[in-house]
Parts: structure tokens; sequence; C-alpha cells
């Protein structure tokens, strides 16, 4: 890549990457982990020293890296995929484990106490503490945190809805129930409603992306879930990722396929859920369409920013302080496949915003791991100067 970091942004570039108001702190190529290809990413703090650790999705395992210091990120090793290569992978955490499904076949989901990782400082090969076999392959999995329930989507169970999974012992996880109604779940948030629809205030509540709508349940009852609404919109190729705002009236939709199938830029889809039953349909909502041709693929929120990873359009950064108007203004991007931003299926397939101090990590599908800083948890002059932390049916083949 020719350059490992740090490096600050600067006249729109941060080496060979193409920026604004987002810097490189580090930078793990795809050959340390010695993997053919990169996935999903997610993060973990230790509660006990406060180090900050990257869980990287790759074909064949998660990578473990120690991003503590995040201009000196440590590779730690690989959990081995439990069966074959994938290239897709995806990693949760709940009281200090991780949980990783593959679409592997008979893969299931592994179980990694991640507080061995704990003053370690050379790779090694690592084993999982727990598996849990009653589904196979999967797509995703989403965790409550709240409540201690893992959601396995896109399985070879449930008609590919939630597989859910009691994971309060996280050692013992145990089957919980299915959500088959809809059918295939492709990603999903779940979390205790807490949003300006009262009648479902205190419930546990999933807003699946599910290939053409987004549908809402009530999963309080595992064993018997209710539909609450599936809202079609115009304009759909693959509905594949969203994400609620923090007061949870409006979800954020990235449609896989949109940009690919109609060849309009970049768009993001913005659902009125203040109404769980009636969404405001796309129809009569909003959306906002940005200024690359690149796929929008995974998308978070932290207070007001929208944190982005769209494919070869890399690492999006977005005030959605307006998004009740229909209104997100990008402030900041690093684009980690500076040779073009166009409709095709390379470059950053997610990012992990819940650092504390603005730190994202990124993963790249051909690229690796990178660990950015996007300026809003630091003072300028102490860019890139970071001291260390103490220590389904009819889904198309593709990401």
């Amino acid at each position: 890549m020719g350059a490992n970091g740090p490096i600050a942004c600067e006249d729109g570039q941060a080496g060979p990457f193409p920026c604004e108001n987002v810097d490189l702190l580090g930078y793990v190529p795809l050959s340390e982990f010695g993997s053919e290809s990169g996935n999903y990413i997610w993060g973990w703090t230790d509660p006990d020293t406060g180090g900050e650790y990257a869980l990287m999705g790759l074909d064949d395992g998660t990578g473990f890296v120690d991003i503590s210091e995040p201009t000196n990120p440590v590779y730690l090793g690989k959990l081995p995929t439990h069966t074959d290569p994938s290239l897709w992978r995806d990693i949760k955490v709940y009281n200090n484990h991780a949980f990783v499904v593959s679409e592997a076949r008979g893969h299931g989901m592994q179980v990694f106490d991640l507080t061995r990782l704990r003053g370690v400082s050379e790779a090694q090969t690592w084993t999982a503490d727990a598996h849990y076999d009653e589904f196979g392959n999967a797509h995703n999995i989403a965790i409550n945190e709240d409540t201690g329930f893992a959601y396995s989507i896109g399985s070879d169970t449930c008609d590919g809805g939630p597989h859910m999974v009691n994971i309060k012992a996280p050692t013992d996880p145990t089957f919980a129930g299915c959500q088959a109604e809809d059918g295939y779940t492709h990603d999903t948030q779940v979390v205790v409603y807490n949003g300006p629809d009262e009648r479902f205030q205190g419930r546990e509540i999933a807003f699946n992306s599910n290939e053409d709508t987004l549908t809402i349940v009530d999963v309080t009852r595992k064993s018997q879930p209710e539909v609450l609404s599936r809202t079609p919109y115009i304009g759909f190729g693959y509905t594949h990722q969203g994400w609620l705002t923090e007061d949870q009236s409006h979800f954020l939709l990235g449609d896989e396929l949109d940009e690919f199938v109609y060849g309009h830029n970049t768009k993001t889809y913005i659902f009125d859920v203040s109404n769980l039953t009636d969404p405001l349909r796309t129809l009569e909502a909003k959306s906002h369409t940005a200024e690359t041709e690149a796929i929008d693929h995974n998308l978070y929120f932290t207070g007001d920013y929208v944190h982005q990873a769209n494919y070869r359009a890399g690492y999006r950064l977005l005030d959605g302080s307006g998004v009740a108007d229909g209104q997100l203004e990008e402030i900041g991007f690093f684009d980690i496949y500076p040779e073009d931003d166009e409709a095709a299926f390379n470059g950053a397939w997610s990012n992990y915003p819940y650092f504390d101090g603005g730190i994202v990590a990124v993963s790249g599908i051909e690229q690796g791991l990178f660990v950015l800083d996007n300026r809003l948890g630091a003072d300028e002059e102490e860019i890139v100067e970071r001291p260390g932390k103490p220590k389904g049916p009819g889904r198309p083949d593709r990401p």
C-alpha cells in the first residue's frame, strides 16, 4: 500500500489515500494476517486495562489486533475458521467474549474469551473456548448486550430469519427461539426499545434488513416473536443493513445493489420509525444521495455522526444531526481504494467507530486493517500524535 502510518490528511491526501478530515494512524496489511481476503470488523475494549482491540474477519478465521497504541497496531494472531474458509464472517462481542459465525458449511458459532489477549505481544494460533452447533452456516450475528441474547441471521435454520441464542453464560450458549415468519434476514439491529412509540418501550425489538423490506419484530418472547411491520420501498436492489439513530426515531438503511442496478450515486434511505407498526415508507420519506458512485455496505451511528463503509469509496463520515429533515452532510472520508469509486465489490467492508476519542477501525477486503482518526475526539494539534492507552434464499453471491 505504500504507507503504514501515521500520516495526517493534508491537502486531500494521506500518503496514497484520498481523504478529508480523517487521518491514518496505523495499518496492518492483509499479508500480515496470512489470509486471502478480509471482511467484517468489530472491536473490544478491555474493561480492566483500557486496552483496545480490533477483531478482524478473514476468509480463514478471525484476527486479533491490539490497537491500544493506535499508531503501532500489534497483530496477536488468529482464531482459525471452525470448518472451511469463506468470504463471509461476522463477529460481535458480549461480556468480554467474541461470538463468530461464517457462511462456511457447518461452522456454527465460535465463542472466544477475549481476556486471553491480555499481556500478549506476539502472534499465535488461538482456539475457541466454546462452540454452538445448532445451526451450520450463518451470514451474520447481532447481539443485544442489554439482554444477553445473540441473533444469528441468514443461517440454515429458521428459514434464514433470526436464530435466537441465550448467551448470558457466554461459554454455555443455549437455543432460545426462531423468527421465521418473514424469511431470510440479511442483517439486524436488536435493542431494548426506548424510542417514541410508547406502546413498545421496554420491549426487545429487532430492526431486520430482509432483502426487500425493513421488517420490525418484537422478539421479547423468544418462543413467540411478533412481526410488527414490513416496509418495502421504491428502488430496492437488496436491503442490506441499517442502524437506528440514538433516539430510535429513525432508521438509516443501505441497499447493497441499488447503485449497481439503477446507476445512481451512493444512496442512504431514511425511515421514520416513530410508529413501529407503520413506519413512514420511502415513497413519502427521504433519502440522501452522495457524490460518489460506490456501493454502500455497513453504517453505524455515534451521537449525531454516521459512519459508513462504502466499498470503493472507503470510510465516509457524515453529520446526521439533520436526519429528521432528511439531511445528511459528509464532513470527512478516507478512501482505502484510491483507484476509483465505482459501484463494485472492493475496498471497505465495514467499520467499527465505538472506540474512545475518534478512533475508527476499518476493514479492507483486499487491503487489511486501517486504524483511522476522524478528528471528532482530539484537538487538531494532537492529530496523529495519539498517546497509547494502558495495556438466504435469493441472496446474491456477493458480500
